[in-house]
């Protein structure tokens, strides 16, 4: 089936992306479409800055709070939403705005998404206890055994992602890279281009600063509150939002609520930190755009 004409617009948050979006769509008509893993969730308005009810009314947004914070999304899940959608609107021939900043989402768009089989629990959790006893440096050099590149590629110190590409390794006689280099691309070669929203860092960090103390007058505090009454787990996503542990402990009368913003401000800043290296590292071929305040 044919692609429309799909603009990729990544960055970190509070640099301006969706604001760019809103000035796209209104020049070329254009629909919004998510590319943010926690603006996917109905509970989260505040908290992950969703476009807000007059811009979803001044331009056709989809998958945008879609979800409830007891569901664990995950970019394979967005990846089989967003897709039908892109069918949809190049049937119809209207552009696309895939507007976010969570990466893996658009490494499925343009390098693929691998189809890895879940590993059980039994296995991870050995693997963790033999990175204990074993340490680092012998535990690496059995993944090189089982997985060369992954045992190169994987920086010191990151406990996570050695298990993770031992674990696989192990569980399915397959190495990580393998599965990870037998991928397709989601969106075909040329039918999208992308840019990057990169204000420099001092705006950057302004506006997140900015950003956190909206956010307390548009009510993330009774949005948090409203998640902990649920007494959902602490690993789903939507848990796992900027502001949610930093509000959740003020609310529980362990800070006060300056400490509360300074903390979920110094988290936010920190986020958009990453997604700055994560952008400029994955994406160098991308335009880049200076941010729109």
């Amino acid at each position: 089936m044919s692609q429309p004409q799909i603009t990729l617009i990544a960055g970190p948050t509070a640099s301006g992306k969706s604001r760019l979006a809103m000035e796209m769509a209104a020049r070329t008509g254009a629909v919004i479409l998510n590319a943010d893993s926690q603006q996917l969730y109905a509970d989260l308005r505040v908290l992950s800055a969703r476009p807000s009810v007059a811009d979803e009314a001044e331009a056709e947004h989809r998958l945008y709070g879609v979800a409830d914070a007891a569901e664990a999304w995950s970019v394979g899940r967005w990846s089989r939403a967003i897709m039908p959608v892109l069918d949809e609107l190049a049937d119809a021939g209207r552009p696309a705005l895939l507007v976010g900043g969570t990466g893996l989402y658009f490494t499925a768009l343009i390098k693929g998404l691998a189809d890895i089989p879940d590993v059980p629990d039994a296995v991870r959790n050995g693997l963790e206890t033999a990175f204990e006893t074993e340490g680092e440096a012998a535990f690496r050099r059995r993944l090189a055994e089982l997985d060369p590149a992954a045992a190169t590629r994987i920086e010191q110190g990151d406990r996570q992602r050695l298990i993770r590409a031992r674990a696989v390794a192990e569980h399915t006689s397959r190495a990580l890279s393998d599965w990870t280099a037998d991928t397709t691309p989601l969106l075909a070669p040329g039918s999208w281009t992308g840019l990057v929203v990169e204000p420099d860092r001092a705006t950057l960090y302004a506006n997140c600063d900015l950003r956190v103390g909206l956010m307390v007058e548009q009510g993330a505090l009774e949005e948090v509150r409203a998640l902990v009454t649920r007494g959902l787990s602490p690993d789903l996503p939507a848990m796992k939002a900027v502001g949610v542990r930093e509000f959740a402990v003020h609310l529980a009368g362990e800070t006060t609520l300056d400490q509360a913003i300074d903390a979920t401000r110094q988290s936010t800043r920190n986020y958009a930190k990453r997604q700055l290296t994560w952008f400029r590292n994955q994406t160098p071929g991308w335009k880049r755009y200076p941010g729109v305040g």
